[in-house]
C-alpha cells in the first residue's frame, strides 16, 4: 500500500537509522510492527533517491573449507573502528569466531594488546573449553620480528611473542595469517559488527565501555549467535578441557639471572630470594620472573614457585 510505503521511507530518513542497510532496516521496521521485505525496502530507498548503489572492483580468491568441528579452529582479530561514533575516543573490539559454526565471542577494550588478546581468549577458554588453534593476523602480539638468539638457533626454536609463548603452553597451534582476506572469517564478522553492533549501540543509548560490554553478554551476542551461526559438519567438540593453571598461562614471563647475593631483577624492581632455597644452589641459575595479568609477581625455578621478598632499591 501507498500509505505503508510512505510511512517507512519516512521511517528510514529518521536520523538514528542513519547508514542502516536494507536488511537491518527490515529488521527494524518488524519491530515496529510493518513487515517489509528487504529487497522491497531497497527498492523503494533506491527509487526515492534516499540510496544509491556501486560496484565494487572484485580480485580473485581462493575458497577454503571450513574446519568440520565445533573449536578445531577459532580466528581472533581486533577491530578498530569508531565504535560510538563520536559520543566517546575510538576502541578496539577484540573479536573471536568458530570457524565451522561462526560462533562469536567478542568483547570492547581500549587498545588491541597482549592483555586483551589474553582476556578475550579467557572468555572463550572459561566457556567452551581450548581450541585446537588459532588464527590471527601477523600482528607483533602473535609474531616476533626479531631473528631468534644462538642458543635458539642451535636448538632449533624460534621466537616467541608472550603470547605465543603461552598458546604453546597450552598446546594451541598459533597459525598466522599472511594477508587479511587469508582469514576472512573474522574479517566479514568484523564487517557485520560494524554495521550492526555500532547502530544497536546507538539505539540503546551506550556511550562506555562498561555498559558497551555488558550489553554484549547479556544481549546482544546470543541473539547474533543464533541468527548467524550455523550447524557444524560433524557434531562433535574439537576444545580440550580448561587448565587449572590457565592464570598463570596468560601471563608475562621473563628469564633473570640469580646475582651470586641470591637477588633478581627484572623490569626495574629487585627481589630477594629466600634462604630455604639455599639447596637448589641459585646463584648463577636462570629463573623465571611470571607477572600476572592481576599484578601479582611469581619467581619459578624448574617449575617450583619460590619464595622472596621485594627490596626497596637495588643492592
Amino acid at each position: 500500500p501507498a500509505g505503508l510505503r510512505r510511512e517507512v521511507l519516512k521511517l528510514c530518513a529518521e536520523e538514528r537509522y542513519e547508514g542502516f542497510g536494507p536488511p537491518l532496516l527490515a529488521e527494524e521496521l518488524e519491530k515496529q510492527g510493518m513487515v517489509v521485505d528487504h529487497d522491497t525496502v531497497r527498492r523503494w530507498l533506491l527509487a526515492a533517491g534516499q540510496r544509491t548503489t556501486r560496484r565494487r572492483r572484485q580480485q580473485h580468491r581462493q575458497w577454503r573449507e571450513r574446519k568440520p568441528c565445533f573449536g578445531a579452529m577459532v580466528q581472533m582479530d581486533g577491530s578498530h573502528h569508531d565504535w560510538f561514533e563520536g559520543r566517546r575516543a575510538k576502541c578496539v573490539l577484540m573479536v573471536m569466531v568458530d570457524d565451522a559454526t561462526n560462533r562469536i565471542r567478542a568483547r570492547f577494550f581500549e587498545q588491541e594488546t597482549t592483555r586483551a588478546s589474553y582476556d578475550v581468549l579467557e572468555d572463550w577458554v572459561r566457556q567452551h573449553g581450548l581450541p585446537g588453534s588459532l588464527y590471527v593476523d601477523r600482528d607483533s602480539i602473535y609474531r616476533c620480528e626479531g631473528q631468534a638468539s644462538v642458543a635458539e638457533q642451535l636448538a632449533g626454536q624460534e621466537r616467541q611473542t608472550q603470547f605465543g609463548r603461552a598458546m604453546a603452553q597450552l598446546g594451541v597451534e598459533l597459525i598466522l595469517a599472511h594477508s587479511p582476506q587469508a582469514k576472512g572469517r573474522v574479517e566479514r564478522m568484523n564487517g557485520v559488527l560494524q554495521d550492526r553492533l555500532v547502530k544497536a549501540l546507538r539505539l540503546a543509548g551506550i556511550s562506555d565501555l562498561e555498559s558497551a560490554n555488558r550489553f554484549l553478554e547479556e544481549t546482544y551476542l546470543g541473539e547474533f549467535n543464533r541468527r548467524f551461526g550455523r550447524v557444524a559438519a560433524s557434531p562433535l567438540d574439537a576444545h580440550r578441557g580448561i587448565p587449572r593453571n590457565l592464570d598463570e598461562v596468560l601471563s608475562w614471563e621473563e628469564p633473570r639471572v640469580v646475582q651470586r647475593d641470591w637477588t633478581v631483577g627484572c623490569e626495574g624492581k629487585w627481589y630477594q630470594l629466600d634462604r630455604q632455597h639455599e639447596a637448589l644452589s641459585l646463584a648463577g641459575r636462570q629463573v623465571v620472573v611470571r607477572t600476572l595479568r592481576d599484578g601479582g609477581v611469581q619467581l619459578v625455578y624448574r617449575a617450583k614457585k619460590l619464595k622472596w621478598k621485594e627490596l626497596p632499591s637495588r643492592p
